[in-house]
């Protein structure tokens, strides 16, 4: 297991193509324990790069109604 930081677009390009690898590891095994550190990494890099703002109250309230017609 080697996990580091995710710092560039390079390193979580990086991190993305090892968690697919890994994603269905059994569980309690060290690969396991590598896909669950590098998915907080991983969240922690696009919370902070990639933020999904709050939608407007009454934007949200539109898109409903037009789902419901």
């Amino acid at each position: 297991m080697n996990i580091r930081l995710i710092k560039t677009e390079d390193d979580y390009k990086l991190a993305l193509s090892r968690l697919d690898v890994i994603f269905d590891a059994p569980t309690d095994t060290s690969e396991s324990d590598e896909a669950d550190i590098l998915s907080l990494l991983i969240d922690e890099y696009e919370n902070k790069y990639y933020p999904i703002e709050a939608p407007d109250p009454i934007e949200a309230i539109k898109i409903r109604m037009e789902e419901k017609q």
